[in-house]
């Protein structure tokens, strides 16, 4: 699965991981995340992630 980086701050989005202190199940895919999921560092939106090379 592919990890998604925040574009305003560090935090790295692994889907293998999830981000269950929000809900959200690890095998959780980007794609999958509800639109309205925030990034848990800065609370930035789903838009402002942007793919990572591993």
């Amino acid at each position: 699965m592919k990890k998604y980086g925040c574009t305003l701050c560090v935090y790295i989005y692994d889907p293998e991981q999830g981000d269950p202190d929000n809900g959200i199940e690890p095998g959780t895919a980007f794609e999958d995340l509800p639109d309205d999921w925030v990034c848990p560092d800065c609370g930035a939106s789903k838009d402002e992630f942007e793919e990572v090379e591993e």
